[in-house]
């Protein structure tokens, strides 16, 4: 039988969980595997060898709500990681109809009354649906993709664009995962996925690690072509009334280098659009 989505991850966790963190007895010898061992799992979370290696091989599809609290509490998963876990065992709603792609006409009028943050809404494939002036001059006007996987991934310019490039592509990764473990059978999500793993071999590695986490407050370093370095707070908000897609709104500390630069953008991008 073929391996699940569920045994994808339950392996994915199980091997990235160091045995130093678990206060158990651990057998010796050499381990085969970086992280925690079938056996142990299964000791942690209170359930057989057997049943725990059917849920991995995909033998055991439908585990119960107990067994899965157990299994998130062994792997020592954040609240986004139980979450996905949940979905992936059939235990929490998944949507069964495509994000709406279109951005309600309220919440664009309160990002273009931003000016001196930069804001964008985006949906589960990462689309950006909306982006006030000063975003537009933040990401140069999306020259490579409106997608944000695309241009993480596949814009040679990123690199320079994204000064944490490696963490950037683990975030945008693992909060991909989680809207599509949120939707799987949307056709857009699927297209994007597939995309990127013909595309990218950063992208597939990544994937493989089935890391699933949303965005939350987290700071982000740029190097912008025109005002230079800037350390942007990045805060992210669910748009309630579109399910799938997310505002994300950034700001500058005040009185700082970033706030200076963040201003001279917001003037480079009142001057573009008067101009235009």
């Amino acid at each position: 039988m073929a391996e699940t989505e569920l045994g994808a991850y339950l392996r994915a966790r199980r091997e990235q969980v160091a045995p130093s963190r678990i206060h158990l007895p651990v057998a010796g010898g050499y381990r085969r595997v970086p992280g925690l061992r079938r056996e142990e799992v299964a000791l942690l979370a209170g359930v057989s060898m057997d049943y725990y290696t059917r849920l991995e091989q995909g033998r055991e599809r439908r585990p119960s709500a107990q067994v899965v609290d157990a299994l998130a509490a062994a792997l020592h998963l954040d609240e986004d990681a139980r979450l996905h876990l949940f979905r992936l065992a059939g235990l929490s709603p998944r949507a069964h109809v495509a994000a709406d792609g279109r951005v309600d006409p309220s919440l664009l009028e309160l990002v273009d009354a931003w000016p001196n943050n930069p804001a964008i809404v985006y949906n589960r494939a990462y689309d950006v649906l909306a982006a006030n002036a000063i975003a537009d001059a933040l990401f140069s006007g999306w020259p490579h993709s409106r997608n944000l996987l695309r241009a993480v991934f596949t814009d040679p310019a990123a690199r320079t664009f994204y000064r944490d490039w490696p963490a950037v592509a683990r975030n945008v990764v693992a909060g991909f995962r989680l809207g599509h473990g949120a939707a799987p059978h949307d056709p857009r999500v699927g297209q994007v996925l597939t995309e990127l793993l013909d595309a990218s071999p950063e992208f597939t590695e990544l994937w493989s690690r089935h890391d699933a986490r949303g965005k939350s407050l987290e700071r982000k370093r740029f190097i912008h072509s025109d005002v230079g370095p800037l350390e942007l707070t990045m805060q992210t908000f669910d748009v309630r009334s579109s399910p799938g897609q997310e505002l994300v709104v950034y700001h500058a500390e005040p009185s700082t280098p970033s706030a200076e630069a963040l201003a001279l953008l917001g003037s480079l991008a009142a001057t573009r659009r008067t101009s235009g």
